[in-house]
């Protein structure tokens, strides 16, 4: 009984023992949670790399359509990419790849201008800037040409796929080109091409003067005629 006695208390205190480390254990787990999230929520974001690599690519596109770079389009268009272009049609990765191909679109030259890059998270960005193309052509499915000449606006919006950037949706606009110096404006251009004026009506003639009636003389007096004699 006696050993019996001392085994049980034996084995009562190395129970406390291990209760008291499983509870510190499990309070020192709790404790680092807030750390660990507070170390992802502190994740820093490289937005210079980020915004020279988008820069980068945007500027390489004029260099894509003249050596006809199919490979780079294949490489930055995401394969589930939207796209709307100045005639307001929408394409693809597809449609870009064939035009490519094609060498549907061409240029004397095409500048990339005002381009700004803004980063929304590590994982996603979007570009916008201008286009100046000179003599720009596009060259229909029927062999036509379109004149694709003229300033562009744009809009292209990136996400991060397996570490690389790929251009997930795109729209061109063609600005307006500004109206000659000394032009009427498009208010008085309107007016002008309302009904014309109406011609003036034609002067009232003034009647001709009545010619004036004759004077009516005035009735002759009758002279008094001589007394009668009575006859004899």
């Amino acid at each position: 009984m006696k050993g019996k006695g001392q085994w049980a208390i034996l084995s009562l205190v190395f129970s406390l023992v291990l209760l008291n480390g499983c509870q510190k254990a499990a309070q020192d787990t709790n404790s680092a949670g807030p750390a660990a999230n507070t170390n992802a929520a502190a994740e820093t974001i490289d937005t210079a790399a980020i915004e020279a690599e988008l820069t980068r690519i945007e500027n390489d596109w004029p260099r894509v359509i003249k050596e006809k770079d199919v490979e780079a389009v294949k490489r930055v268009e995401a394969d589930d990419g939207v796209f709307v272009y100045p005639d307001g049609s929408v394409g693809n990765k597809t449609t870009d790849v064939k035009d490519i191909e094609n060498g549907a679109l061409s240029a004397d030259s095409w500048e990339v201008m005002d381009l700004k890059v803004t980063v929304l998270n590590k994982d996603a960005a979007v570009a916008s800037g201008r286009s100046v193309v000179k003599n720009g052509k596009y060259k229909m499915p029927d062999g036509k040409s379109i004149d694709m000449s003229g300033q562009f606006h744009f809009i292209d919006t990136f996400v991060r796929r397996n570490g690389q950037w790929k251009l997930i949706a795109g729209a061109t606009t063609k600005l307006r080109e500004p109206e000659p110096a000394g032009s009427p404006s498009p208010a008085a251009k309107v007016s002008s091409a309302a009904s014309p004026a109406p011609a003036a009506s034609p002067a009232v003639k003034t009647p001709p003067l009545m010619t004036a009636s004759p004077v009516v003389r005035p009735p002759l007096k009758k002279l008094p005629l001589p007394p009668v004699k009575p006859t004899p």
